[in-house]
């Protein structure tokens, strides 16, 4: 049983900013998330991602991550979670931005394992989800394949203990309250709200990370690999920035 909406509606001290005052749009759950993060080269990230952002930097160095973890319970304000819908595995790319001061990611891919889930948040967003095949067992192995780009994924772990201290590039690299996104002609943020992320050590056994965008080349261990239990996800509508 998790919070209520309220509850976590009350928690803002872990934010650095406020989320809007208007009504929340979407609710939904990113659950059994691994992250993995790659130090990389600042002037390779700015050739990926729109004009009117720039790179944010932990101690003048930057960052992608990929998360992968499972979407449930997804759906509008007023409407239940239709599980054949909003449930589903997602892996997304990301580094990490500045627009006006305002920190937040912006996704350089994002793959979902079912086909209707893809359709569905094309139509409600601008965001480029596209459909990979992917298996996951719930316990210690997650899969996927995207053909269509040729990247790959696959990874067997053991989840460890809580991390109790997190350092600040832990902060940075997790608690991150909007997001960026561009269509053809306009920039755009999506605000979301979140309890802070629950974080645990992560071993890994096996990794295969095929990535490669541009002259960005994942294809190697990354530098720090966390676990979280997940967390329940306020969002908003998009505004153009």
């Amino acid at each position: 049983m998790g919070l209520s909406i309220k509850k976590i509606l009350k928690q803002t001290d872990h934010r650095t900013w406020d989320y809007p005052k208007q009504p929340y749009s979407f609710y939904q759950e990113w659950n059994r998330a691994l992250f993995f993060h790659w130090k990389v080269d600042a002037a390779i990230l700015q050739e990926l991602i729109p004009d009117g952002l720039t790179i944010d930097l932990f101690n003048e160095e930057a960052y992608v991550s990929l998360v992968a973890f499972t979407m449930e319970k997804i759906r509008p304000r007023f409407l239940p979670p239709f599980a054949p819908i909003s449930n589903f595995e997602e892996i997304n790319l990301r580094t990490y931005v500045l627009k006006d001061d305002i920190p937040g990611v912006y996704f350089l891919n994002i793959e979902a394992s079912k086909i209707i889930s893809v359709a569905v948040s094309k139509l409600l967003s601008v965001l480029p989800y596209e459909h990979a095949d992917m298996y996951r067992n719930n316990k210690d192995y997650f899969q996927s394949v995207f053909k269509k780009k040729n990247f790959s994924f696959a990874a067997k772990y053991e989840i460890g203990t809580e991390i109790k201290d997190k350092t600040d590039l832990d902060c940075f690299l997790t608690e991150r309250y909007c997001l960026y996104v561009d269509d053809d002609e306009n920039l755009y943020r999506y605000d979301i709200h979140h309890i802070p992320w629950p974080l645990y050590q992560l071993t890994l056994y096996e990794l295969q990370t095929d990535y490669v965008l541009g002259d960005l080349n994942l294809n190697e261990l990354p530098l720090k690999v966390q676990y979280s239990s997940g967390v329940q996800v306020i969002a908003w509508n998009k505004i153009e920035v």
